[in-house]
C-alpha cells in the first residue's frame, strides 16, 4: 500500500509580513500552524514541517522539523525535496505538501491529489483553480514521488527555481479546486480578511 507524508512548507522568508514566522501568526485566538495541521494531518499517515532556522520555536507543534538542504532559500522546490528526503528515509512512497500560510484549503486535497495523477498517468499532481478562463496552479499544493527526489537535487543544483518548469517537464497533472480554496496570507490586510473567513465559516 502506498504510504504518503504530509509536508508543511514554512521555509520562506515572509518578506511582506515583515519577515518571521507567519505560521506562527494567530488565526481566531490559533496559530495558522495548528489549522493547517488539522487540515493536513487526517489525510496522510505522518507530518513532517519544512522550515528553516532554530528549530525549537516550533517545540509545542510536536513535529519533526526539516530544513533546506540547499543554501540561499531557493525557493519552494527545496521545501520539496528536504521532505522527499525525509520521506525516503520513512520508507514513503509519496509527499503531499501545503503551504504554512493556507489555512482554509480542501479537506480532501491528497484523495484529489492523487485522483488527478492517476487520471493522467503522470508522478506529480499539483492544485489548480480558475479564474477569468485561465488556470491558476498553486505548486505548493502538489502530490510529489520519492523516486524523482535525485532528479529534482540535479535541477536545484543547476540553477532551477520556478516550480512549474520542473514539474511541466514531468507532465504533471492538475487537479481542478474552487477558486477560493488556497486563499493565503501574505500581509496583514490578508490576516483581517483571514479572519473574516474564519468567522463566515463558524
Amino acid at each position: 500500500m502506498t504510504k504518503v507524508l504530509g509536508v508543511i512548507l514554512a521555509g520562506g522568508q515572509a518578506t511582506r509580513m515583515g519577515g518571521g514566522d507567519k505560521g506562527l501568526l494567530p488565526l481566531g485566538g490559533v496559530p495558522l500552524l495548528d489549522r493547517v495541521i488539522d487540515r493536513l494531518g487526517p489525510q496522510v499517515d505522518g507530518l513532517g514541517l519544512n522550515a528553516n532556522g532554530d528549530p525549537d520555536r516550533f517545540e509545542g507543534f510536536g513535529l519533526p522539523v526539516i530544513p533546506d538542504s540547499l543554501p540561499d532559500y531557493p525557493g519552494p522546490l527545496a521545501g520539496v525535496l528536504a521532505g522527499l528526503d525525509w520521506a525516503a528515509e520513512q520508507g514513503a512512497d509519496h509527499i503531499v505538501t501545503a503551504a504554512a500560510d493556507t489555512p482554509f484549503f480542501p479537506t480532501d486535497l491528497v484523495a484529489r491529489l492523487h485522483r488527478a495523477a492517476s487520471r493522467a498517468s503522470t508522478p506529480i499532481a499539483l492544485a489548480a483553480t480558475h479564474e477569468e478562463g485561465r488556470m491558476w496552479r498553486h505548486p505548493t499544493f502538489g502530490l510529489w514521488p520519492v523516486a524523482l527526489r535525485h532528479d529534482l537535487r540535479k535541477a536545484l543544483q543547476g540553477g532551477l527555481r520556478k516550480v512549474v518548469l520542473w514539474t511541466d517537464a514531468h507532465g504533471a497533472a492538475s487537479a481542478s479546486f474552487d477558486d477560493d480554496a488556497f486563499f493565503n496570507i501574505n500581509t496583514p490586510e490578508d490576516l483581517v480578511r483571514a479572519e473574516d473567513l474564519l468567522g463566515d465559516m463558524e
